[in-house]
């Protein structure tokens, strides 16, 4: 659907053609795609084969049957088609032209965008899901509101996370600690999705949402999957993309339930929601400048946990591969910096 929405974003030709479409107030059925499986449900109409232009578009509206385009919407493939789906499939549409373009959708997968005569509105069909565009301001309204609730929830994603590193310097980590920082990494993180949904929706309008979203998930995708690369127990049939997906699956219920977080960690089935953790320092690690993941990987293959590698000497860091003298300075003085910064956000 999201990919169906890019077709008909402000600002692409194809909207154009909608737009004009419903200005004249006429109606239209128009199929994103000229595969076989398409044209093995064409009867009859106009073979054209000619680039597509929005007055093009509206002008072929004025016949009463579909219009096919090419999957990349550059081409008008035939007009005036008469579409027979399978009839058993079920509807929930009534008019003729909207109970048609939802069999067509749930029958073969290509996105079926339907303009509607009497009540100027243009709906797209693909794969069962029905989306009704709405108008531009009214999208924008949304996309501000969720903005204002990503920044609320990305600044308490900011104080759980600062916390959880003075925990890891003091070697105070709980459970709870972890779980609850990828909780709200979580849910930072499915507020983005909806609103991407709507910069996709705004089309050339949503450039300011995008600028802005962009902005306030920095460096939060990577905190979520190190937090949980730190903590997780790996096994062969469990390793860290499943930790991401189980984490991205989890319903909203269990979501807000720490105990089923923890869950995806795959900690031993004995361990407490108030049981004490080690990191293993990737995140840590990750936020000194000039320090690579690979780099970071060899460190904690080296050490183990965080505590040994802060208590670890430059000697000792050069031997890591990968880490020279420099290398092994910068991750030596950074983590002292990290420890002091966070103990002071934590205690100050």
């Amino acid at each position: 659907m999201l990919a169906a929405l890019r077709l008909v974003a402000p600002g692409t030709q194809l909207r154009e053609g909608l737009d004009r479409i419903l200005q004249a107030r006429m109606g239209a059925l128009i199929v994103v795609g000229d595969g076989p499986e398409v044209l093995g449900l064409c009867s009859g109409g106009f073979l054209l084969d000619a680039e597509f232009t929005p007055q093009r578009l509206s002008e072929l509206a004025k016949m009463d049957g579909a219009i096919i385009l090419a999957a990349d919407t550059s081409r008008v493939a035939r007009a005036n088609v008469h579409l027979v789906p399978d009839p058993d499939i079920p509807t929930s549409e009534t008019g003729t032209r909207h109970r048609t373009a939802e069999r067509v959708a749930r029958q073969i997968d290509v996105p079926v965008i339907t303009a509607s005569e009497d009540m100027s509105v243009v709906a797209i069909h693909r794969k069962g899901v029905k989306r009704t565009l709405e108008a531009i301001p009214r999208v924008l309204a949304r996309a501000d509101q969720a903005l204002q609730i990503l920044e609320r929830y990305k600044a308490r994603l900011d104080a759980v996370s600062s916390s959880l590193s003075a925990l890891e310097v003091e070697d105070l980590v709980t459970v709870r600690d972890v779980a609850t920082v990828l909780q709200r990494a979580e849910m930072v993180r499915r507020i983005a999705d909806e609103i991407e949904g709507y910069v996709i929706e705004l089309g050339a309008d949503g450039r300011l949402v995008l600028l802005q979203l962009e902005e306030l998930m920095g460096g939060v995708e990577d905190d979520r999957r190190l937090v949980a690369k730190d903590y997780f127990t790996e096994s062969p049939d469990w390793e860290l993309l499943d930790v991401m997906h189980r984490l991205a699956d989890l319903d909203t219920e269990s979501l807000l339930d720490l105990q089923e977080v923890a869950n995806v960690l795959h900690l031993p089935t004995d361990t407490s929601i108030d049981q004490a953790l080690q990191p293993r320092g990737f995140r840590l690690l990750h936020k000194i400048p000039r320090i690579p993941e690979i780099v970071a990987d060899h460190v904690v293959d080296r050490f183990a946990n965080l505590q040994k590698i802060m208590r670890a000497g430059v000697t000792d860091l050069v031997e890591v591969e990968g880490v020279g003298d420099a290398r092994a300075r910068a991750i030596k003085e950074g983590l002292s910096r990290l420890a002091e910064t966070s103990i002071l956000e934590r205690y100050v």
